[in-house]
C-alpha cells in the first residue's frame, strides 16, 4: 500500500510546478475527439461532463492524495468536451452540390490561391435557385485572369458567374483533411472563376470591416513606397494582407525555412512588443523626472500590450495572429502582475487559453509549432545565466541567436516536415541571417513608420524597411538556390507527433529522471515508426482523375498534367520531391492521349479520361485479362458488362473517397478516404443533403 501513496504524495509534494502539464492533459482529451470514426452521441459527451463534474468535485473536496490525479482527469473530461461543443458552435450551412451560375456577395478577404491566383472570400451570399437556409455563410473563389482592371476593395458587393462546389475531403486516406479546417473556419464552399468581377455596390463602410480596409489602404502604400516584392513581403509583415506576394517569393521562403517571417506570429508580436517595450522603458529612463515618479517598467508593459492589440486589430483575426497576441498578452500582463514574463507558467496559461476558446488549434500546424518552439528556447535558455560567463562579452549576442536559433529549429523541425515534407538544410543559416535583420532594422522601422505616418514623414522609415526586407529576401533566394536545400521526407503515421510531443514534454520538462527517460524513449519510438513508414502502392483520386503506382523510381503518375494538388500532395506524402511531370515520365509514353497503362502487383490498370472514356472502358474491358483494375473519370455505361474487370469510376469513387491500396502478401488491402476520415459533422451533413436530394428526384 506504501508503494502505492507514494507516487501519490509525491505529486501533491510537487503540485505547485505542475501548472505547465495542465494544457498537456488538456489536450489529451482534445485529440482523442479528432480521432473518432464517428460524431459522439449525447450519451458520449454528457459522460464527458459528469466525469468532469465529478473529478472537479474531488480535486476541490476529496482527499489531498487524489487532488493532482483527479485534477488530471477533470482537464482531459473538460478537453473533449470543448471541442464537442466548438465543432457545434460553429456549425454554418455546407455546400451540397456542384453549382454554376451567378454569385453575389460581400468581400471580406482578398488572398493568394495555390495556384498563384487572386481569390477573394465572400459573406452574405446569394445563389440562384438556392434557397438561404441551404446558402453556405462564406465562400472563397480563386479568379483565374478574371480581376485584372478590376478594383477589388474591402466591403465591396460583388457579382460574378462561378463554379462552386462542397469542400474537398482528404486527396489520400489520412491526408490532410480541407473540409475540417473548412468547418472550423465557416467556409461552406470553394470554387473558381474566369469571369469579370463586377461592382454591385461599393464598400459598405461598416465598422466589422474598418480594420480590413485600414490594413488594405496601408498595404497599397507600403507597396508603392518600396516597390516590388520588397514592398509585398513588408505589407504581409505589418498588415498581414499577403494577396501580392507571389509563388516565387513563397517558395524560396519556404526552402529556406523562412516562411515562418511571413505570417504574423510569436516572432512578429514579440519583436514588435519588445521594440515597444523596451523603446518607451529606456526612452523614460533618460528623462530622471519621469522615471524616478514613474513604474517605466509596467508603463512601458501597458504600452507595448495597447500596440500589440492594435497589431492584431490591424493584422486580422488569423489564427497564427490570435495565437501571437495571447502568447505576448500572457507575457506582459504577467510583467504588470510583477511575475515572470518568460516562464513556462506564463506559456501553458496561455496554450490553455488558446485550448480553451480554440480547441482545434491542437491539431494545427502553427499551434504546434508556436508553443514547441517557446518551450525549446524557455527551457535552453534556463541555464543561459551561466554559460554566457563562458563566452566573450563580445560574442555573446552571435551565441545567443545561435543557440536561440538551434533550439527552436530543433523543436519545430519534426513538426513542419510532418506536416509539409520538407527539412531546410540550411535553415539555420537562413536564420541567423534573416532574423537579426527582422529585429534590427524591419519591425523598428515599421514601429517608427507607423508613429510617423499621421504626420506625412514616414518616408525615410518605409525605406530603410524596405532595405531590411531586400536583404531578407536575398538571404532566401541565396539559401534556397543551394544545393540540397530542401530534403523530402514522407508523411510519418498519424501516432507520431503524439508520441513525440508528450515524449519531448517528459524529456525536458518533468523532473523525476525515470519520467524523462521514459520521455526520451517514447520520443525514440515515434522516430523509429516515421522511418519504418510504408506508402501506399496505389493511389486513386476520389473523382477518377488522377492515379499514382509505385514504382522502383518512385510513384508513377497516369498524367503530366490536369489535378496538380493531388498530384503534389501525393508525392510530398511520399517524401518524393519530384515534379508532376517527371513523375508522368517514369512510366514511359502512354499508348494513346486519354489512355493509360500500369501494374498493381501482377494486375493490369487502365486510368481512361476524356468524354470517350466509358465508351472506350467498355470496350478494352471485353478483351482484358482477369483482375484488371479499370479507372475512369466518368460513369460505368449503364448496363455495360465489366467482363473481369474491377472498376472504379466516378458513381464508385464518389461513395468512398480516394483510394489507397497496400499489397500484403496474396491479400490486397484497401482503405478509402471516407472511411479513414469517418462520419463526422464536417464531412456527413453535405453528403446526407447530397443522399438526401438525390432520393428527392
Amino acid at each position: 500500500m506504501r508503494r502505492l501513496i507514494r507516487p501519490l504524495e509525491a505529486l501533491d509534494a510537487a503540485r505547485g510546478n505542475l501548472l505547465p502539464w495542465a494544457p498537456v492533459f488538456l489536450s489529451l482529451g482534445i485529440g482523442p475527439y479528432f480521432l473518432l470514426p464517428t460524431e459522439p452521441g449525447p450519451l458520449v459527451w454528457g459522460a464527458a461532463l459528469v466525469a468532469f463534474l465529478a473529478a472537479t468535485a474531488l480535486a476541490l473536496r476529496g482527499s489531498v492524495l487524489l487532488r493532482v490525479p483527479a485534477m488530471a482527469v477533470a482537464l482531459v473530461a473538460a478537453g473533449f468536451a470543448l471541442a464537442v461543443w466548438r465543432a457545434h458552435a460553429v456549425a454554418a450551412p455546407v455546400l451540397s452540390f456542384r453549382y454554376y451560375g451567378p454569385v453575389e456577395g460581400r468581400i471580406v478577404d482578398i488572398d493568394r490561391s495555390f495556384s498563384d491566383q487572386p481569390r477573394i472570400t465572400l459573406d452574405q451570399l446569394v445563389l440562384s435557385r438556392t434557397a438561404p437556409e441551404r446558402t453556405p455563410g462564406l465562400v472563397r473563389i480563386a479568379l483565374h485572369d478574371a480581376a485584372e482592371g478590376t478594383a477589388l476593395e474591402p466591403g465591396q458587393r460583388v457579382i460574378l458567374t462561378a463554379h462552386l462546389s462542397p469542400p474537398d475531403g482528404p486527396v489520400a486516406p489520412g491526408g490532410f483533411d480541407f473540409q475540417r479546417l473548412a468547418w472550423f473556419s465557416g467556409l461552406g464552399g470553394v470554387g473558381y472563376s474566369r469571369t469579370p468581377v463586377l461592382e454591385l455596390a461599393p464598400s459598405d463602410h461598416s465598422l466589422g470591416l474598418a480594420a480590413f480596409r485600414v490594413r488594405m489602404w496601408l498595404s497599397e502604400g507600403m507597396q508603392k513606397a518600396i516597390g516590388g516584392q520588397s514592398g509585398a513581403f513588408a505589407a504581409a509583415l505589418m498588415t498581414g494582407d499577403r494577396s501580392a506576394v507571389n509563388a516565387a517569393t513563397n517558395a524560396a521562403l519556404r526552402n529556406s525555412n523562412l516562411s515562418h517571417l511571413i505570417s504574423i506570429s510569436g516572432l512578429h508580436m514579440g519583436l514588435l512588443s519588445g521594440f515597444v517595450f523596451g523603446a518607451l522603458r529606456y526612452g523614460l529612463a533618460l528623462v530622471p523626472p519621469l522615471a524616478l515618479r514613474l513604474n517605466t517598467k509596467k508603463l512601458a508593459a501597458a504600452v507595448a500590450l495597447v500596440a500589440s492589440t492594435l497589431y492584431l486589430i490591424l493584422a486580422g483575426p488569423d489564427v497564427a495572429t490570435r495565437r501571437a497576441w495571447v502568447m505576448v498578452t500572457v507575457m506582459l500582463v504577467a510583467v504588470l502582475a510583477d511575475r515572470r514574463a518568460i516562464s513556462l507558467r506564463s506559456v501553458a496559461i496561455a496554450a490553455m487559453v488558446l485550448l480553451v476558446i480554440e480547441p482545434e488549434s491542437l491539431v494545427e500546424p502553427g499551434f504546434q509549432m508556436s508553443f514547441g518552439a517557446t518551450v525549446a528556447l524557455i527551457v535552453t535558455f534556463g541555464p543561459w545565466g551561466k554559460m554566457q560567463e563562458n563566452i566573450p562579452r563580445p560574442l555573446r549576442p552571435a551565441a545567443m541567436l545561435v543557440l536561440s536559433s538551434l533550439a527552436a529549429g530543433t523543436a519545430t523541425a519534426p513538426i513542419a516536415a510532418a506536416h509539409f515534407n520538407r527539412i531546410a538544410e540550411y535553415g539555420l543559416i537562413a536564420n541567423f541571417a534573416a532574423v537579426p535583420i527582422m529585429g534590427l532594422i524591419v519591425m523598428p522601422a515599421g514601429v517608427i513608420a507607423a508613429v510617423l505616418a499621421p504626420f506625412g514623414i514616414a518616408g525615410p522609415a518605409l525605406w530603410a524597411m524596405g532595405v531590411g526586407t531586400t536583404l531578407i529576401l536575398q538571404v532566401a533566394d541565396y539559401v534556397a538556390a543551394m544545393d540540397g536545400a530542401v530534403r523530402a521526407v514522407p508523411t510519418p503515421p498519424a501516432l507520431v507527433l503524439p508520441l513525440l510531443a508528450v515524449g519531448g514534454l517528459s524529456a525536458f520538462i518533468a523532473r523525476p529522471i525515470w519520467l524523462r527517460a521514459g520521455g526520451a524513449t517514447l520520443a525514440v519510438i515515434a522516430f523509429a515508426l516515421w522511418v519504418g513508414v510504408e506508402r501506399p502502392a496505389l493511389l486513386i483520386a476520389g473523382d477518377g482523375g488522377l492515379v499514382g503506382v509505385m514504382g522502383e523510381g518512385g510513384r508513377i503518375l497516369s498524367k503530366p498534367k490536369g489535378g496538380g494538388f493531388i498530384a503534389k500532395n501525393w508525392l510530398e506524402d511520399d517524401g518524393d520531391p519530384a515534379l508532376q511531370e517527371a513523375a508522368f515520365a517514369r512510366g514511359g509514353a502512354p499508348a494513346k492521349r486519354g489512355e493509360w497503362q500500369g501494374r498493381f502487383g501482377d494486375r493490369p490498370i487502365y486510368h481512361l479520361t476524356g468524354k470517350s472514356a466509358p465508351d472506350r472502358a467498355v470496350a478494352l474491358c471485353a478483351s482484358a485479362a482477369p483482375g484488371t483494375m479499370m479507372v475512369l473519370n466518368g460513369d460505368w455505361p449503364e448496363g455495360a458488362d465489366r467482363h473481369a474487370c474491377e472498376v472504379f469510376d466516378q458513381t464508385r469513387l464518389r461513395q468512398t473517397g480516394a483510394l489507397a491500396f497496400r499489397q500484403r502478401g496474396a491479400e490486397t488491402q484497401i482503405v478509402s478516404a471516407r472511411d479513414v476520415a469517418g462520419k463526422r459533422l464536417w464531412n456527413s451533413r453535405a453528403a446526407d443533403e447530397r443522399r438526401r436530394l438525390a432520393a428527392a428526384q
